[in-house]
């Protein structure tokens, strides 16, 4: 499905600045000279579509008092969809990747404590049997800002 030029000017305006008004959608639509109806029409069919995977906040998780790791995981071939549905079942995985690597599964987990996160690896490890399981902690975090300008 291509999009046409109001899609991606819808698109280009909710990624980075997204209004936080009582009426978000009105405030766009009024901004791209669009009526309310258009604007929630082509959202809900870019949503649908599995263009917009979701609209929501993003939280910088160590000013909520969580933290954060990036996992990485030897698993093999065979089971590899199994090992992600289990990963995918605990609170705080926020993205799952299969990669071409010998650590070939990679996912980020967020939760209160790094104890928290050292746990529930472990029984990721024991429901799985999957024990090449690496925790990669960031020492220094170099936020950038992902815009994609359509």
């Amino acid at each position: 499905m291509l999009l046409d030029d109001i899609d991606r000017k819808i698109l280009n305006r909710i990624q980075s600045d997204f209004p936080i008004t009582p009426r978000p959608y009105l405030s766009i639509a009024n901004d791209l000279h669009l009526s309310h109806e258009d604007v929630l029409s082509r959202l809900s069919r870019l949503k649908k579509k599995g263009i917009i995977r979701r609209i929501g906040g993003n939280f910088m998780p160590g000013k909520l008092g969580f933290v954060s790791t990036l996992c990485a995981a030897k698993v093999p071939e065979d089971k590899i969809g199994f090992f992600a549905e289990t990963v995918n079942r605990y609170p705080g995985v926020t993205h799952n990747y299969q990669r071409d690597s010998h650590f070939n599964i990679w996912f980020t987990f967020i939760a209160p404590s790094m104890e928290e996160i050292k746990s529930n690896l472990e029984k990721i490890s024991q429901e799985t049997e999957i024990t090449d399981i690496i925790n990669l902690p960031a020492t220094k975090v170099f936020k950038i800002n992902a815009h994609f300008d359509l």
